[in-house]
């Protein structure tokens, strides 16, 4: 999308050259490179760029937005914006109290008694995806175990065969990072017409899988419409495809390159409290979900005069970087105490799944550094990063001693 002009209510020397889908830097290190443009810029900037739109920097401001939905509203979490008329993205793109009717069936199946219960099946697959190429020496790590673990255990949870996932994957790629509404629009209408029969099946014979609580929801006396149930099936499958698998090549990214790191892990993978800090310390440090917010109704914030209407990012990773809430956000330390950070959002948004994700992580640490305790990037190969929406990890080659 091409640059707008300034808005009349936007002072001049708020405005930056920010395209959150173009960061210098990024290819070496997205969350550095917005580290970068934290350290550069206003507090709260406003860029020409993918329709126009303001960027709130510091983790204070971020998560004072993301709490207050009165006057920053879901309605429209993208940027750019997807096309007039397009269907609503079901649950998020709803504020409370609506968007709670809708969220309660995700949170009541991923609550976290039911998460615990599901470690012997993660367990099950990472373990098996880190046999298959354990004694090769390498791996491709986003197609040999990133996109492995946590899609699969997610499929398993909606009940829809693995091998879909190859179809899946692609559209899930072009909804989160495709640069503009057009190309994310084909992959909402792509995934909802491959989920539409699967939701007629689960709404005239409901099993006890989630894609069958949620394209089922009552939302007070009545359950939604089939159109509502495709949307919102649509979007828990885009979520459950791609988050956890790029904060997985992250992670692995960032211990190929730090041995320091890895060895303090493995040397105690046993130690639980530790390990839990180590884990929380990593998201911490490799934030990459955003949603987008619409100002709604004209509103003074900070000295800035929003109007009705305006779109804002209140990137989620910038609250991790913030070197106002961490001391040295950019180091990964895992004796640090009470890191804050926003990988998971605030307030009535904040993501369901995070339980689930955080001990997909936790597995992977166990299960790869019992294993694989010493890997690296494989030499001449450069891991290939991508931002938007969702910043994200393409690919990884990985080796080690076989």
């Amino acid at each position: 999308m091409t640059k707008v002009a300034r808005p009349d209510h936007v002072p001049a020397d708020l405005v930056r050259d920010f395209d959150l889908y173009d960061i210098p830097g990024a290819a070496e290190d997205v969350q550095a490179a917005y580290a970068a443009i934290q350290q550069s810029s206003p507090d709260i900037f406003w860029t020409p760029h993918n329709g126009g739109h303001w960027v709130a920097t510091r983790g204070e401001d971020i998560v004072a937005m993301q709490r207050d939905y009165r006057h920053f509203s879901h309605r429209h979490i993208l940027i750019p914006p997807m096309p007039e008329g397009t269907p609503r993205q079901i649950p998020l793109e709803m504020d409370p109290p609506e968007h709670s009717r809708y969220r309660r069936p995700l949170t009541q199946a991923l609550m976290p008694a039911i998460v615990a219960g599901l470690d012997e099946a993660v367990r099950k697959v990472a373990t098996a995806a880190i046999e298959r190429v354990w004694s090769k020496g390498a791996c491709e790590f986003i197609e040999d175990f990133a996109n492995i673990l946590p899609i699969h255990v997610f499929l398993e949870l909606v009940r829809i065969p693995i091998a879909d996932k190859a179809v899946l994957l692609p559209l899930a790629e072009d909804a989160v990072r495709g640069r503009d509404a057009e190309t994310r629009l084909a992959a909402h209408q792509a995934m909802g017409l491959y989920l539409l029969d699967k939701v007629r099946d689960r709404r005239r014979d409901p099993g006890d899988d989630l894609l069958s609580r949620i394209v089922n929801v009552d939302t007070g006396g009545a359950r939604i419409s089939e159109s509502e149930a495709v949307a919102y099936a649509t979007l828990v499958l885009f979520g459950g495809l791609d988050t956890v698998a790029g904060m997985l090549g992250f992670i692995a990214r960032f211990l190929a390159l730090n041995p320091g790191h890895r060895a303090q892990l493995v040397a105690r993978l046993d130690d639980d409290a530790y390990l839990s800090r180590a884990v929380e310390e990593l998201i911490r440090r490799h934030g990459l979900a955003n949603t987008a917010r619409m100002v709604a109704e004209d509103y003074e914030f900070k000295g800035i005069g929003f109007r009705a209407g305006d779109r804002i990012l209140p990137a989620n990773l910038f609250v991790g970087l913030d070197d106002r809430l961490n001391p040295a956000p950019l180091a990964v330390d895992f004796e640090r105490e009470n890191g804050v950070h926003a990988a998971f959002g605030n307030g009535p948004h904040a993501c369901p799944g995070a339980i689930l994700a955080r001990r997909e992580i936790r597995v992977f640490l166990e299960e790869w550094l019992r294993r694989i305790p010493d890997f690296a990037i494989r030499p001449g190969s450069t891991p290939r990063l991508a931002t938007g929406m969702v910043n994200g990890v393409l690919e990884l080659e990985l080796v080690w001693p076989p």
